[in-house]
């Protein structure tokens, strides 16, 4: 059975950090891309980074770059998002998703395969 779980999220003050995790199982780890997309109140699900694990190349929105650091634990099959300098602005249900390799265009959420259930993450201003 396929998995992808997420932990990490919470509430924390603008100018804080954060650190997701993915943890996947029930795939071929190496053979897959993971992105970290996220969802606000009343907006569409927008990529925020991705790695490609087998060549362990990272793509991320302009939104978060230099914020956000994507990394992987292929040893454990987890996925981390180191998200630091944290704005109100990046409130909403972060997802972690799997794909079988990197997807040509890399935020297409329709590329994606496998879906984790969401952590929640609020920054309060």
């Amino acid at each position: 059975e396929v998995q992808l779980v997420e932990s990490g999220g919470g509430l924390v003050q603008a100018g804080g950090s954060l650190r997701l995790s993915c943890a996947a199982s029930g795939f071929t780890f190496d053979d897959y891309a993971i992105g970290w997309f996220r969802q606000a109140p009343g907006k569409e699900r927008e990529g925020v980074s991705c790695i490609n694990i087998i060549d362990g190349s990272k793509h991320y929105a302009d939104s978060v770059k230099g914020r956000f650091t994507i990394s992987s634990d292929n040893a454990n099959n987890t996925v981390y998002l180191h998200m630091n300098s944290l704005k109100p602005e990046d409130t909403g249900v972060y997802y972690c998703a799997a794909a079988f390799g990197l997807p040509s265009v890399v935020f297409t959420t329709a590329a994606y395969d496998y879906w984790g259930q969401g952590t929640q993450v609020t920054v309060s201003s």
